[in-house]
């Protein structure tokens, strides 16, 4: 029996190390198995990438089958001209997801609701004219957003509510005549902004959003140039070199208009404060003409050149004093050594005349003594 179980037992030991290796083989193989089955056929994945982009795609594939674990989606260069409202569902993994340049030209609300992780968003170059305010409900964790060469005309009041975390936005190469104030103002983290190539009207509908764009630049932000197309006078110019007081016709208008409450866009803040985003309603409330009590201005910066107009002027008016001051205390000292070299004088005076005095008394006297 051991002349029989000896040579068994080496051959199970000489045998470990290729069962262990065609097991690690296995491994492998079953785990790229499951890529491929987990991968959409228009796709190429990997463990942390799925990328579709530049297939010709004109429907989203199948994507609830992508590996597990995917952050990255790539759907660039397609032909998708719409979205169903569960084309990302069961992907709250993804940390960025790239749309651009495609077709697409609306989009349904609360497309992205399931993408909670979705730190970077890429919709350029498509075709969107419209965004419904409650598109980007759920995306709290997003730093960067590019709607940049689309037909946007508008951003509504209430987009960005939930974008607290935003670092970079672009809209640039839209149809943008003017933005509202309240609309960005719940972007308290917002560092880059970029707002070329749209018609911007620099009227008084654009004024409470210049002030909003100083408030950024000053803590720090960038913004790109915001070239003028109307009206004919500032064609060409950038509204943040334009000074703050030729809005101020918009002041009259506003009193002409009964307070302003429908004169400009944009005036009002949001009621919230802080990082709780308001309700549908009290959004709705926000945008008719009578306000609620719980609107107020968080801040309502001035112009920086009106500031240093105003540094300017009363370095100016101080100055004027300072000289007063001077000519006035040379003129003391003046006086003053001009009465001091005339008591002098005086008093040199006053000893030649008892001198005098003394030389006439003996003539006196004698004329006297001869009467």
């Amino acid at each position: 029996m051991q002349l029989c179980t000896a040579p068994t037992v080496g051959r199970r030991r000489r045998g470990n190390p290729d069962s262990q290796g065609f097991l690690g083989v296995l491994s492998v193989c079953a785990t790229l198995l499951q890529l491929c089955a987990g991968c959409p056929s228009e796709c190429v994945c990997n463990s942390l990438e799925a990328n579709c982009s530049g297939r010709s795609l004109v429907s989203v594939p199948a994507l609830t089958s992508l590996p597990e674990g995917t952050h990255t989606l790539l759907l660039a260069n397609n032909r998708l001209s719409s979205l169903p409202l569960s084309a990302f569902a069961n992907l709250s993994t993804l940390e960025t997801l790239d749309l651009s340049n495609n077709y697409l030209d609306n989009l349904p609300s609360r497309l992205f609701r399931e993408l909670s992780n979705l730190s970077e968003l890429s919709l350029r170059n498509n075709s969107l004219t419209v965004l419904d305010r409650e598109l980007f409900r759920g995306l709290t964790h997003l730093r960067k957003l590019d709607l940049s060469l689309n037909g946007l005309a508008a951003v509504p009041l209430g987009l960005l509510d939930e974008l607290q975390q935003l670092t970079w936005l672009s809209l640039a190469g839209n149809r943008l005549h003017a933005l509202e104030r309240a609309t960005f103002e719940p972007l308290v983290n917002l560092q880059h902004l970029e707002l070329g190539m749209n018609p911007w009207e620099c009227d008084c509908n654009l004024r409470d959003f210049k002030h909003w764009m100083e408030w950024l630049i000053y803590r720090g932000g960038y913004v790109d140039a915001v070239e003028c197309t109307l009206p004919k006078d500032l064609r060409g110019r950038d509204i943040r070199g334009v000074p703050v007081e030729m809005f101020n016709y918009c002041l009259q208008l506003e009193d002409e208009n009964g307070g302003g409450t429908g004169s400009t866009k944009g005036g009002s803040p949001p009621c919230f404060r802080g990082t709780a985003a308001p309700s549908s309603d009290s959004a709705v409330v926000r945008t008719e003409a009578e306000l609620p009590d719980c609107v107020k201005q968080r801040y309502r910066p001035v112009s920086v050149r009106r500031a240093i107009g105003t540094v300017v002027i009363a370095g100016v008016v101080c100055g004027i004093v300072c000289i007063m001051m001077v000519a006035a205390a040379a003129y003391g000292c003046i006086y003053a050594s001009l009465m001091a070299k005339y008591q002098r004088e005086l008093k040199k005076r006053q000893p030649l005349m008892g001198d005098a005095e003394a030389e006439t008394d003996p003539e006196e006297k004698q004329i006297s003594s001869v009467a």
